[in-house]
């Protein structure tokens, strides 16, 4: 069964880590799926790989903090697949493991941009493209961080808190225009961003951070797609709400 058959699925952060799987996913699903991302060579590397083993994907450069490249991400769904059913709010910065005090202001405001305002822009411009389609699911990338935050990462942590509570609000409010709105919230995963939450990749900080997770491994994309495509499928069509715990029970 292909599970997202005639569907259009925008994901951002597509260039790598959980976006890379999540789109690979989907495409493998029967979705059309709008790549996003900032590193363009990326991009086009999952594009070209999507299209090797027959799938549709098209590739938009897009910063998810600045208004114009979000609209025209969107506008890139409908001119190029003909509409939209699926967004995957998915591209993310972490912050580098560390006292809350020797963060600068400027790191901050890029955490919250690009982890919580995204959320908005997408939504401003999104939403309007999932009601002319009769509805559609929006997915968004929390974190256990939100659920549990640690200290070394306390902005990124309230970033993620936010996504949360943010899906929350937006599930009930646009149930009435039957768009499904769930959040995702994995443990950290082997991709560019693990360096920075351990606070360096090494054998030590690795095998520190597995030990805190009762099955006993890093979360990987296979996982979060995996995830992603329950909610974004008719399978999760009475799902909306949940804040779901991807983590090899981290959270516990």
């Amino acid at each position: 069964m292909v599970r997202l058959k005639d569907k259009v699925a925008i994901v951002t952060g597509a260039g790598s880590g959980f976006g890379e799987g999540i789109a690979r996913r989907f495409a493998v699903e029967g979705a059309k799926v709008i790549l996003a991302d900032i590193n363009d060579q990326q991009g086009r590397r999952v594009m070209e790989a999507i299209a090797k083993a027959g799938g549709e994907a098209h590739y938009v450069h897009a910063d998810v903090s600045i208004a114009s490249e979000v609209a025209a991400m969107v506008g890139a769904a409908a001119k190029r697949f003909g509409g939209l059913d699926v967004l995957v709010n998915n591209a993310g910065v972490p912050q580098r493991n560390g006292p809350m005090l020797a963060v600068d202001e400027a790191t901050f405001d890029r955490i919250f941009a690009v982890n919580v305002k995204s959320i908005y822009l997408a939504a401003i411009h999104a939403v309007p493209a999932l009601e002319r389609r009769g509805g559609g699911a929006i997915i968004n990338m929390a974190s256990t961080a939100g659920l549990r935050p640690r200290p070394g990462l306390v902005w990124y942590n309230g970033s993620k808190g936010a996504v949360i509570s943010l899906t929350k609000a937006m599930a009930i409010e646009l149930a009435a225009k039957k768009i499904r709105v769930n959040a995702l919230c994995p443990v950290a995963g082997d991709t560019p961003m693990l360096g920075d939450f351990m606070g360096g990749d090494t054998p030590e900080n690795r095998a520190r951070f597995i030990a805190s997770i009762p099955l006993g491994r890093l979360s990987t994309p296979a996982d979060l797609a995996n995830a992603a495509l329950y909610l974004a499928s008719d399978e999760g069509a009475f799902i909306t709400g949940v804040a779901l715990e991807v983590d090899g029970g981290r959270c516990i």
